[in-house]
């Protein structure tokens, strides 16, 4: 039987109020400049660039191969590894992912 403070809910809650209680308490040890704001205190840190010029455009161009690679491999991994031995019918099942994850790399790196 499970105590009622592991109820999700009120877990949630306790685990909350203990983190504003932290924050509230650590908040005084924070460093607070006392003085004149400075001109560029409430802008967002850039590493010396000034944001509002440009911005940058990311290229996924390298990224989106990758990610298709790896859950190739990973969902062909999960498939090979649970297969039941004892079943040909789906040792069957397994070499046709294998095959299929086969075909998907030969198109995705193909030039």
């Amino acid at each position: 039987m499970s105590h009622w403070i592991f109820f999700p809910p009120i877990a949630f809650l306790v685990i909350f109020a203990v983190s504003i209680a932290l924050s509230a308490l650590l908040s005084r040890l924070s460093y607070k400049h006392k003085g004149q704001k400075e001109e560029g205190s409430r802008k967002a840190y850039a590493c010396g660039e000034d944001i509002s010029e440009h911005r940058v455009q990311v290229d996924y161009g390298q990224f989106f191969p990758f990610a298709f690679f790896f859950t190739i491999l990973h969902v062909l991994a999960l498939m090979v590894a649970t297969v039941p031995t004892e079943t040909p019918h789906s040792f069957f099942i397994a070499v046709i992912y294998l095959f299929g994850a086969m075909t998907g790399l030969v198109i995705l790196f193909r030039r």
